[in-house]
This record gives C-alpha cells, sequence and structure tokens, in this order.
C-alpha cells in the first residue's frame, strides 16, 4: 500500500481483495499478488508456484487477444521496504495489468443498470469466436467425461459440507445432489455425443461479469489458470457460468440475448439442454467460492456478512435450477 513499492509514480492505491488474490490498483496498472492458500483444487504454497501460475495467468489470458496482461514482475526487499520490478533476490511475484475503470465491469454495470442487449451480443460474440478457435481434442477432451464431471460434483460437495446450515440450507444440499447423480446417470450419451463433436475446449473456466470489462470494446479477463481441470470443459459450462450471472442480477433479458447471439454464431442448438445442468453447477461452485471468504482473517466483519448474504443466494439459485433438471 506504499507508493514507493511500484515501478511507477503512483498518487494512491486501492486493494481489492478475492479469496485467492491481493489486487493493487494504482490508478494505470494492477499488480495481482496471489495468497499463499490451499484449497486442494488450487495449491499457491510455494514461491515456485506462484511464479509458475503467475507466468500462466498471463499466457492464457492473452488467447483473448488481450492486451491487458502486461507480464510478471518480481518483488523484491530492499532497506527501504518491498520494491516491484527491481533487480535482487525475489520474495513474492505479481502479474502487471493496465488498470480499466472498475465502473466500466460488467458487474458494476449491471448494479447499476448501464448494460444494454447490443452490450451482451458483442460479449456472446467475443466469447463464441474464443470457443470456436480453443484447443480440443487429447487430455482436454476428459474435461467433458462424465467421469471428471462427477469428481467436480463431489469435490463441491465435500468442500460445502462445513457450509451447510449457514449459507447452504441442508433441504438444497440433498436435492441438489440427488438430481445431479440421477442426471449423470440418464445423460451419459449427450455427454458422450458433446465430446465426439468437439464441444469439449481449453475454455475461460471462470466466465462471470466480475470478469469482464465493456469499454470501448469487451475485455475478457482472468480466466482459471490453477487448474486445467476447471478449464478444459464443455463450452456449455462456460456459457452456462455468465447466464447464471445474469440470473442472479434478475436480467433474464440479457441471459436471452446472449445465448441467442451466441448459438446463432457457433450453431450450437444442443447447448440449451445442457444449460440447466451447468448453471446449477455454477452456481453451486460461486455459493462455495463465496462461503471460503467467511474463514479469511484477512476480510472484515461487514465484508464476511456481505459474502454470507451473496453465498447463500448463489445456493438458492443453483436449488432452482436443479428443480428444473
Amino acid at each position: 500500500m506504499r507508493p514507493e513499492t511500484y515501478d511507477e509514480p503512483v498518487d494512491q492505491i486501492r486493494l481489492i481483495q478475492t479469496h485467492i488474490s491481493w489486487v493493487f490498483l494504482t490508478g494505470h496498472h494492477a499488480y495481482k499478488v496471489k495468497k499463499p492458500v490451499d484449497f486442494g483444487f488450487l495449491d499457491f504454497t510455494t514461491l515456485e508456484k506462484r511464479k509458475h501460475f503467475c507466468e500462466q495467468e498471463v499466457l492464457l489470458n492473452r488467447r483473448f487477444r488481450n492486451d491487458m496482461y502486461l507480464g510478471v514482475l518480481p518483488i523484491v526487499k530492499d532497506d527501504g521496504g518491498m520494491r516491484i520490478g527491481r533487480k535482487g533476490e525475489p520474495i513474492e511475484y505479481c502479474v502487471k495489468m493496465q488498470e480499466l475503470p472498475q465502473g466500466a465491469l460488467l458487474s458494476s454495470r449491471l448494479n447499476s443498470g448501464r448494460v444494454d442487449s447490443g452490450m451482451i451480443e458483442e460479449i456472446a460474440t467475443v466469447v463464441a469466436e474464443f470457443h470456436s478457435s480453443a484447443q480440443t481434442g487429447g487430455e482436454i477432451n476428459q474435461g467433458g467425461s462424465i467421469e471428471t464431471i462427477r469428481f467436480n460434483w463431489n469435490e463441491n460437495f465435500e468442500q460445502t459440507r462445513e457450509f451447510t446450515g449457514v449459507t447452504l440450507d441442508r433441504e438444497a444440499f440433498d436435492l441438489i445432489s440427488d438430481k445431479v447423480a440421477l442426471y449423470l446417470s440418464r445423460n451419459r450419451p449427450l455427454l458422450d455425443r458433446r465430446i465426439r463433436e468437439g464441444r469439449i475446449r481449453d475454455c475461460h473456466g471462470d466466465l462471470q461479469s466480475n470478469n469482464i470489462f465493456i469499454t470501448d470494446r469487451v475485455y475478457v479477463f482472468d480466466c482459471i489458470e490453477f487448474n486445467t481441470r476447471f478449464r478444459y470443459s464443455d463450452v456449455a459450462a462456460d456459457v452456462a457460468f455468465l447466464l447464471m450471472d445474469l440470473d442472479f442480477h434478475k436480467r433474464q433479458d440479457l441471459s436471452k440475448h446472449f445465448i441467442d447471439r451466441y448459438i446463432g454464431c457457433c450453431s450450437d442448438a444442443e447447448i440449451m439442454t445442457l444449460l440447466p445442468f451447468y448453471e446449477c453447477y455454477r452456481a453451486y461452485v460461486k455459493g462455495k467460492i463465496t462461503s471460503f471468504r467467511l474463514n479469511d482473517k484477512g476480510i472484515a466483519a461487514d465484508e464476511k456478512e456481505s459474502a454470507e448474504r451473496a453465498a447463500r443466494e448463489f445456493f438458492d439459485l443453483s436449488f432452482v435450477y436443479a428443480q428444473q433438471l
């Protein structure tokens, strides 16, 4: 939070936290530092791992023709404190990005009613074009297998047991787990066909409104770099995240614009049969991740209260989708 730390002149510094990162905004650039955490599905507990995943983050996000990502810089320590981008023995690493206005985030625009159908259709076009060129085949196809999908769900159920009765109702937990098991037992032919048709791709993995800027053009950023199991998936799982997020913001009208344009771009009408299942999954994941904030000692009490309310809403939405399966 000290101006002298940076490799550029700064007037003020703003800190944004997620469950896995600290992001420092200087007015011109954003510096993202990974927290030394281990959630099972990700492990940032060593400096070597954090450096590796910083490099992966830059590499993977540049797939979106994204000039936001400028590179990975070392953080070193000298007598005057910590310094970014200086020579010396690194004690940490950060990803340096162009800073865009926080008000241009899709999530901020949704909260203030500054999103129209044209913006959503432009996002859908960008996503469809990315999916059409994303890698497929080989080990990527495993991400669409029923075994991987079941593993992901079982991991979610195990990691949310401690939040049952806090952010997740027992009734919802039981119904969602039963519905998911039944869906998977009945839909192996559909899921296998999606693999054969090349619908399993190296996707974004975290396509939500917090990870999309709308300025003079659309910027999609912050894809999953820490676990290929979450990035290798049916394109329907990628699309479902944003559709769920739009539903969460009570903008089902925008959801329709998005999916209509997406299908028009990639001719994948079958995706409609998969969306409730993957929307259920995405809402559940979002409820889980938001619940993790309750255990973060670095987050203030009022933020935890807000996180608890939001997590409950996401789990409730997952319950609604599960009832449709």
